[in-house]
């Protein structure tokens, strides 16, 4: 029984990671921010966003079991056109994503710490110790605790939604509450926000198939096996974004909170799950919610570093990237972010903001990326995209592509919609 328990454990890894590294901004922030304002209005809408980009996510596997190469490996044979395209947004969404997800954790660091420190040092510290993990535990030591964060992290947000629904903590809404509505042109940075990140940038497909060729060297695991550790994780994201939209809407919409920034912006995702369990799970909470944006910020790091290290090999024809390059990569990488992170220090929300709304514009073009690979290479039968894959791979990008075009008339040319 434990063998086999362990057999199943050792299955899991690259899914788990990825669904890690998606668990951060977009749930904590947009998902409960999304409730806090608008009720349940966007929860189908959040599960549509999971929907269309299912496919382009399920790429890494397809890919990468079916050819033992990475994502960033199949651009390459595409034309150098398009690994200079994917190399030089990795690179900017590197620094951009890291920065953003690593300020959110030394927020939340601040709880621990006797001593008031400025957000600067505090992402210091997380950058740091994320860099020193990767360096004496490199992947495995990442597997093992995406796992315990994960599962750490799931049954918190269960235990803070049942109870919210059973204590029923926003009884007293006023009688004439009119909650707004999510479906006008004035709302809809706030979707891009949400797509942006909903359930994470699809550059992390990439990043995934990296660790899926590291669990190949490493494990003995098949196609079954793969598809099962990608569907667990994603499906897990894609639910738990729900139970954080119910948080927010059941414990925020329709009273007089409103969401605050920097450090205090952190706190206060903290003191609402507090007030749902009860304040003595204060620090436990905020334990939790750390846990959850350190191992996003160290699967970032780690993801990125490898990504863009693996590209620039690929640009000079290496086979694959040393761990030298990695390791000079993902320090670079954090470097820049750090900087980035002083020029935003009091603006932590504008931060995020940013790095989701990067996200969403590059979204389509990684997602096409990946249609184009997965099209254009044979794979067995067990990989193959059936009917209705293939339909959702283009309803997902008319989707994708038709929101980014909506965003830029908004932002750059109103006058079109009569703004």
């Amino acid at each position: 029984m434990i063998k086999k328990i362990k057999n199943i454990y050792k299955i899991f890894g690259p899914g788990i990671l990825m669904a890690t590294a998606a668990i951060g901004g977009s749930h904590l922030v947009s998902s409960t921010q999304a409730g806090a304002l608008f009720g349940w209005s966007l929860a189908i809408f959040i599960l549509l966003i999971n929907f269309f980009k299912y496919p382009f996510f399920l790429a890494n596997v397809q890919y990468t079991m079916a050819t033992k190469k990475s994502l960033i490996e199949g651009y390459a044979s595409l034309g150098n056109s398009w690994l200079w395209l994917f190399t030089i947004l990795a690179v900017i969404a590197a620094v951009v994503n890291t920065a953003a997800v690593s300020m959110f954790a030394a927020s939340l660091l601040g709880y621990f710490i006797p001593i008031q420190l400025t957000i600067n040092i505090l992402s210091f510290i997380i950058i740091f110790a994320c860099i020193l993990i990767l360096i004496a535990g490199k992947y495995n030591l990442l597997n093992n605790v995406s796992k315990i964060i994960m599962i750490t992290l799931s049954i918190a947000t269960v235990v803070a939604v049942v109870m919210a629904v059973t204590k029923d903590v926003n009884s007293a809404l006023a009688d004439d509450f009119i909650s707004p509505s999510a479906w006008t042109i004035a709302s809809l940075g706030f979707i891009v926000i949400l797509t942006g990140w909903m359930p994470a940038p699809i550059e992390i497909s990439s990043i995934g198939s990296i660790w899926l060729k590291n669990q190949i060297k490493q494990t003995n695991i098949n196609a079954k096996n793969a598809l099962l550790d990608f569907n667990v994780g994603f499906i897990v994201t894609a639910i738990l974004a729900i139970f954080f939209l119910a948080l927010g809407a059941l414990v925020l919409h329709g009273s007089a909170y409103e969401f605050k920034d920097g450090i205090a912006f952190s706190h206060q995702l903290v003191t609402m799950y507090s007030t749902v369990i009860g304040d003595w799970s204060r620090l436990l909470i905020a334990f939790i919610a750390f846990a959850c944006m350190f191992g996003t910020s160290i699967t970032v790091i780690d993801g990125y570093g490898r990504a863009v290290a693996e590209a620039f090999s690929l640009i000079r024809k290496n086979r694959s990237a040393s761990n030298r390059s990695v390791a000079v990569w993902t320090i670079f990488i954090s470097i820049i972010g750090f900087l980035i992170i002083i020029y935003f220090a009091s603006s932590m929300r504008t931060m995020l903001d940013f790095a989701m709304i990067l996200s969403f514009t590059t979204t389509p073009i990684f997602a096409f990326l990946n249609y184009k690979l997965v099209r254009s290479t044979k794979l067995p039968k067990e990989l193959q995209n059936g009917m209705f894959l293939n339909i959702l791979s283009i309803c997902g990008l008319i989707f994708l592509f038709g929101f980014l075009i909506l965003f830029i008339i908004y932002r750059w040319f109103p006058f079109l919609i009569g703004l």
